[in-house]
């Protein structure tokens, strides 16, 4: 059995909290350090959990592992100095602020051949592990992400919402897009200037597959669905309720003389192949990465596309 991992976590935030509560739950790490400028807030929580709190990052020769969970505009920094000390990396979307800054931070990574993960959280989702256990050749895959506005969330909807679904279609599909089309909306008068309330977006793949992905802060309650077709099945997907039904259309026939018909579909609902929280899921596949049961050049090579298609969505914010 590998040794328990001693993890350094920066951020004690929302998400910092989470990934904290993971980290000590796990047995196959310990937080080590909760590194959060506001000594009020960061002294306790690595408290409460038997951790030791810095204000900055520390020397990183007696910890295994990284876990950033600050502020965006953070990453980049913490980003180099964490892997130029080949330490692997977990940090949180978006890897950084500009799409420049996230390819230097993953040839950083490849060069030095240390493990970095992005936190795109829906790929642990049980839901989406089954829908992908069952699938088979996807043609057409669609998702909405859809929530009520939340004021604390300062950007747009692209990074907060839409990378998700990028993300899960780019997986579902098996390549990058070929195109990318997309029209953002400004709506709301809270709204930091030039942050995107809706964005609408069409990814047409080189195989001839299409995405059309919906992310929107101006709903009035959280819709979470992705819906992926095959020639021959439909496999629904509810992220919220974290279940699959997958239909199958067998047969139409008229009754009669009339206008009427008779349709027959097949529904299966098969049992989540896992319950197991995404957090807890991506942060053991973290460890898989690390201890070399997964490979660390595949999983740095997923993280990218999805980068570059948010970026391509958000260049329209000049010409909206």
């Amino acid at each position: 059995m590998a040794a328990v991992k001693r993890i350094a976590l920066v951020g004690a935030g929302n998400m910092g909290a989470n990934h904290a509560r993971v980290i000590s739950q796990s047995d196959q790490a310990t937080l080590a350090v909760l590194v959060d400028p506001r000594e009020s807030v960061g002294r306790d929580m690595a408290e409460r959990l038997g951790a030791a709190w810095a204000p900055e990052l520390p020397d990183l020769h007696d910890i295994d592992a990284v876990v950033v969970a600050a502020a965006t505009e953070a990453h980049y920094g913490l980003a180099l100095e964490v892997l130029n000390q080949d330490k692997p990396l977990l940090i949180e979307k978006p890897v950084a602020d500009d799409l420049l800054h996230t390819r230097e931070i993953l040839e950083l990574a490849d060069t030095r051949d240390v493990p970095i993960m992005c936190g795109l959280l829906e790929r642990y989702n049980p839901a989406v592990l089954t829908a992908r256990a069952a699938l088979g050749d996807p043609l057409h895959v669609t998702a909405t992400r859809h929530s009520p506005y939340a004021p604390r969330i300062r950007t747009g909807v692209a990074w907060d919402l839409l990378v998700h679904d990028v993300d899960l279609a780019i997986n579902l599909i098996g390549s990058a897009p070929a195109s990318v089309d997309s029209r953002l909306g400004f709506f709301h008068p809270n709204s930091v200037p030039g942050a995107e309330d809706v964005a609408e977006t069409l990814l047409g793949f080189e195989d001839g597959a299409v995405a059309r992905i919906s992310a929107s802060r101006v709903g009035q309650h959280k819709i979470r669905s992705l819906s992926i077709y095959e020639l021959d099945r439909l496999i629904e997907v509810d992220l919220l309720r974290r279940d699959v039904t997958i239909y199958r259309h067998v047969s139409e026939d008229s009754i009669g003389d009339g206008p009427s018909y008779r349709q027959q579909t097949i529904i299966e609902i098969p049992e989540v192949v896992t319950s197991v929280e995404p957090l807890t899921a991506q942060f053991a596949r973290f460890n898989d990465v690390i201890d070399g049961r997964a490979s660390a050049a595949a999983e740095r090579a997923t993280i990218l596309p999805s980068h570059e298609v948010v970026d391509h969505v958000i260049s329209q914010r000049v010409t909206a």
